[in-house]
This record gives C-alpha cells, structure tokens and sequence, in this order.
C-alpha cells in the first residue's frame, strides 16, 4: 500500500503547471509550443515581444476561475489577452501564463426591450453589432479594428472610436460585468438596471483597468435605437480653428443628430491615398484639413440631408469651409468613411510611427494642433506630423511618420524628446496623455510624471488590495510603488 501524504506527512508535489492546465481546460486548449503561443507575445505595432510559459484558451467563466486559482496558488503572474490589438503593449506577457478569452464568444441574451444585449468578453466587436442589428438595434462602438478586436479588450481599456461624440465611450456604454478576481473568486454584476444605487460601483473599477485588476468575462451592454436615415459629408477647410467653428455651427444646430465628426490633416490623407488600396481623392484638389461628419436618426420623417445642406451653405458664407461632398449612394458614403477608418493602417506601410493618443477640452484641441505641430516641426526637421481624431470629444491622434529619406532608427530616436514635447502641451492644456488607448507598458513613466500623485497613490492602494500578490497583468499601467 503506497503511503499517502497524510501518513508520511510529507506534501504532495505540485503537478507540473501544463499538465494541471490541460486538466482544467483540456489538451488542445493549453498552448506551449514556439510556433503557438508566438502569436501572443508581439504587440501590435511590433515594438515588443514577451515570452509566456503557457496560452490557456479557456471556453467557460469557471474554466478561467479555476486557471486563476492554480496561477495565484503558485504565484505565476497572469495576462488577459483578447483580440490583442492593442498598440501600448498592455497585452504583452513576461514570464506569464497568457489566458486568451477567444473562446469566450457566446452572446447570452438579447434584450431589444431594455435596451440590453449580454456577451462574453471574446465576443468579436463586430459580431455584436450585427447580432445587434438583428435584434433591430444599434450597438455604436466603432473602431477600426472592430473586425477582430474583443469586447474584453475594449472594457479594459474604455476604448472610445468613432461615435463617442454622441453615444460615449465603453465605460458609458457597460451596464454590467462578470469578473475573474485574482484569487480566482467570481464577480456577478450582470445586472441590465439603469438604476441600482446599493453602495460602490465597483464595474467602473474594471474598466479601463487594462486587465491588472481581473478579467472580465462578460458584459452588459446598452443598445441604441437603430438610425433609419443618415446624411454624410466630406469637407475641407484651411485648418483645425476653421474646422472647429463649424463643429460648434452644427453641435448646436443639430447636437442630438450629430452622431461622428473626424478631423484630419492633408498627412493623413495622403497617406492613405498612397497605401489603401482602392481609395481615391473626394475632393478635384488638395486642402490643408478635412472632417467627415455625420447626421444619424431613429425618425424615418427625419429630413437630414436638407438639414446638412443648409447648414454646409451657412459654413461656406462663414468662411468656415472650403469645399464639400456628399455622397449619392451608401456605396459612396462608405467609401468616404474609409478615409478615416484607413489611416492607422496605412500609416503602417509609411514607415515607423512615433504615436500620441491624446485629449484636451474640446475648445483647445485646434490650439493644441497647432501649438504641437509648430513644437515638433521647431525640434526636428523633416517633420510629418499625421494629426487626426474625433474632433467632437477633444481626442486627437497626434502622430509623426517616418520622414522619407531618414532612416527608422534615426527618427525613433528621437521618441523621448517628442514624447515630452507633445505630452507637455496637452498637460499644459489640462488635458490626458491616454485617451482611448491605455497606459500599458509603454506609458507607465509618462503617466506617473504627470498623474496626480493623490490619484496614484490611491491606484496602488485599490491595486494592492485586490491583487495583493501582483499577478494580474503585471509591469502594466502602474510603476513599482515605491512609497512604502
């Protein structure tokens, strides 16, 4: 008879960590090999490669559960990981067992009637908008990488998008969670309410989190009533100042209809001209900056082409714009949206990208444009600044692309200085150096130079509380606390 580990009082030896993970999950879900799990460690932009000892796609809440609990028993550090779009390497994992919600992609219920739909976190943002639609409603989150980003990912990291002007960003838009504490306890707070006023919201906790306080595994989501008539245009004017006039002419002509309003430089543009297939000029000539916008509504009465028209001719007597397009057909108005949606893409294929996700009051974004571009063109020449964004809700993209005949290394080397100069701005403009992106890895040391010091310490101490073992996508957002 083999003697037991209470006879012999010696414990028992922990099982190897993959073979207690394909226990849990089964074999075919617990990835360790090179070529497997290679997908997982690069971020998006390429500026990082990490190392994992495991991926573990787990198909049910429990299933994540049970994956934390055997982590935080052996104190093995944990990275959520989605569509892994992300572009400040919050998803990168060191030494870490990856825990990829891809399988988590049912959407529980759909609720036209309250306005709700229920999904869990690996749920394509696609996939909800067209179970959405087929419910009769409209989920507005909008991105460019809605093809294959996740809902988890777009939680943590309260992603915005193209149609926050009139809908809110993600942390607006989540009515309840489900989260996977770092001990492994569940978190039910998948309530479709509107109003439940029974002490601490802690769902706002999690948002934006970026996965280092636990992992959301399914949410709540609002729906909107889906616009039945739309109108869009694509305009030009001298400059962002210009731009911003008629932004106000038409917030307050037409706010509740305004549903996108996007800015971009002639930069942008071209790039995009120059590396998207099958785009094309709208306009017979070139301008310094443009804004396609869009009225939506739910009224089918609602006459809101007449409405754009009239107030593009006001604008043109305004001397606000310089030129205009509306499109004829729904094909043509995609086209024109393309536009807009291409430009992170395209601006991969220009060369290296030193990038700022960035937000100031939305009366100073033209200042800030202007007072960022003359900065970085005084430090650095050439200069390409790519400046674009959502106008209406103060957050720009305010980026620089690899001058034509400067070699890569040459030009990011001069990241940190532009870093400090942009950010600098926006912090003078009381402003944020992470608008819709997160801090992740990359912006951890900017954001501990200019987050109030109260709010930090209150971040390592909420931190501290719920992961007091530090495993949770840790080396993300926050710095080392060293205040003791």
């Amino acid at each position: 008879m083999e003697a037991s580990a209470a006879i012999t009082g010696q414990p028992e030896k922990p099982m190897p960590l993959l073979e207690a993970l394909r226990a849990l999950v089964g074999a075919s879900h617990v990835l360790s090999e090179p070529e497997q799990i290679h997908p997982y460690l690069i971020e998006e932009r390429g500026l990082y490669t990490g190392t994992a000892l495991a991926v573990v796609q787990p198909g049910t809440t429990r299933e994540v559960a049970a994956i934390v609990r055997l982590c935080a028993e052996r104190s093995l550090p944990i990275v959520p990981q989605g569509g892994n779009t992300g572009v400040v390497g919050g998803g990168v994992p060191q030494e870490a067992v990856v825990i990829s919600t891809r399988r988590l992609n049912r959407v529980r219920q759909t609720d036209p009637l309250n306005g709700t739909i229920t999904v869990e976190a690996g749920c394509i943002l696609a996939d909800i908008q067209n179970a959405a639609e087929q419910a009769g409603k409209l989920f507005p989150l909008s991105l460019g990488s809605e093809g294959s980003c996740q809902i988890g990912g777009n939680i943590s990291t309260n992603a915005g998008g193209n149609a926050v002007l009139r809908y809110g960003n993600m942390r607006e838009l989540v009515m309840g969670l489900e989260v996977v504490l770092p001990d492994g306890e569940i978190l039910n707070d998948l309530y479709g309410l509107r109003k439940n006023n029974t002490g601490y919201d802690l769902r706002d906790l999690f948002i934006g989190a970026e996965g280092t306080l636990g992992i959301v595994t399914a949410a709540v989501l609002k729906l909107f009533p889906m616009p039945v008539r739309r109108a869009t245009t694509f305009m030009a004017c001298a400059n962002a100042h210009k731009a911003l006039a008629f932004f106000k002419r038409l917030r307050e002509a037409h706010g509740e209809q305004l549903s996108t309003f996007e800015f971009m430089e002639r930069e942008p543009l071209q790039i995009v001209l120059d590396h998207a297939p099958g785009t094309m000029d709208p306009m017979e000539r070139p301008y310094p900056a443009y804004s396609l916008i869009e009225l939506t509504s739910s009224d089918p009465e609602a006459d809101l082409e007449t409405a754009l028209e009239n107030i593009l001719a006001a604008a043109f007597e305004a001397d606000e714009i310089l030129d205009a397009v509306i499109p004829a057909s729904m094909g043509q108005g995609r086209a024109l949206h393309a536009l807009r949606e291409h430009v992170s893409d395209a601006q991969k294929q220009a060369g290296a990208s030193i990038k700022h996700d960035v937000s100031v009051p939305v009366s100073r974004v033209a200042d800030f444009i202007e007072a960022a571009k003359a900065a970085c063109h005084a430090h650095m020449k050439p200069c390409r600044v790519v400046a674009f964004g959502h106008f209406g809700d103060g957050n720009i993209h305010f980026n620089l692309a690899q001058p034509k005949g400067m070699e890569r290394e040459a030009f990011m080397a001069h990241y940190p200085a532009i870093n400090r100069i942009v950010h600098d701005i926006v912090h003078a403009m009381s402003g944020s150096i992470s608008a819709e992106h997160g801090i992740g890895h990359i912006k951890r040391h900017e954001l501990a130079r200019y987050k109030d010091p109260v709010a930090l310490r209150l971040m390592h101490r909420i931190k501290s509380v719920i992961d007091p073992q530090n495993i949770m996508n840790p080396g993300k957002v926050l710095l080392p606390d060293t205040t003791g």
